[in-house]
């Protein structure tokens, strides 16, 4: 004779962990949805239109002789950096550090300086001279046209 009991209590174990197991799957099925990434976001926004005004593109920043030779300013609402290592070269990197994302502060002595943890990068190509940062300041595309600093 069966023990009905025990298949049905074994049965009713096997439908539990079915279940647990099916909802474990679709959760991490769902964190696995199609949702952009930031990087993809600021990527798309970095881009400009055809008609040239996709993300912050076009937006004057400053005259060259606001950039001090062998300096810098930084651009907060921006999130750029623009330098000036030599008159006539003007070079614009992000200001968020890449260690933590920390928006730079300053720039002194030809460096640019994250608070946060002391990371200092080159005004000239935005390298790490000191700090924790892993890797350089990404550059910034802009355009000089006359005196003008525009971010393209």
């Amino acid at each position: 004779m069966t023990d009905d009991r025990y298949t049905w209590t074994c049965s009713s174990r096997r439908t539990a962990f079915a279940v647990a197991g099916g909802t474990v799957v679709a959760g991490v099925l769902a964190g696995c949805g199609t949702e952009e990434t930031p990087e993809q976001e600021s990527g798309r926004q970095d881009s400009p239109s055809p008609e040239g005004d996709g993300g912050a593109g076009g937006t004057p920043l400053a005259q060259v002789d606001d950039i001090p030779v062998g300096g810098g300013t930084v651009f907060t609402d921006e999130k750029v950096v623009i330098t000036q290592p030599e008159a006539g070269t003007i070079l614009a990197f992000s200001a968020l550090c890449t260690h933590q994302q920390c928006p730079v502060s300053e720039v002194a002595d030809g460096t640019i300086i994250c608070p946060c943890h002391d990371s200092k990068f080159s005004i000239a190509d935005g390298s790490v001279t000191s700090g924790p940062a892993p890797s350089p300041l990404p550059e910034v595309e802009i355009t000089v046209e006359g005196d003008t600093i525009t971010l393209a």
